[in-house]
């Protein structure tokens, strides 16, 4: 994210990361389907879950520097 930005352009761009990742899961795992789904899915899930969390950290030290 560039320097000038301010916080809501900022958070914008974090939303659409979070989507950017939801949608990368389900097309990962949409198609598939028994023990490749199984295979697939747990990795899938846990990349997702690990990007999310990094985009919530990421969410919080915005929101703190908004609030202060």
């Amino acid at each position: 994210m560039s320097a000038g930005a301010t916080d809501a352009e900022k958070l914008e761009r974090l939303e659409a990361e979070t989507r950017r990742a939801w949608s990368a899961y389900r097309e990962r795992t949409q198609a598939l389907e028994g023990e490749e789904y199984d295979a697939v899915e747990d990795e899938s899930w846990a990349e997702l879950q690990a990007r999310l969390r990094a985009l919530e950290r990421r969410r919080r030290v915005l929101s703190g520097r908004a609030a202060s």
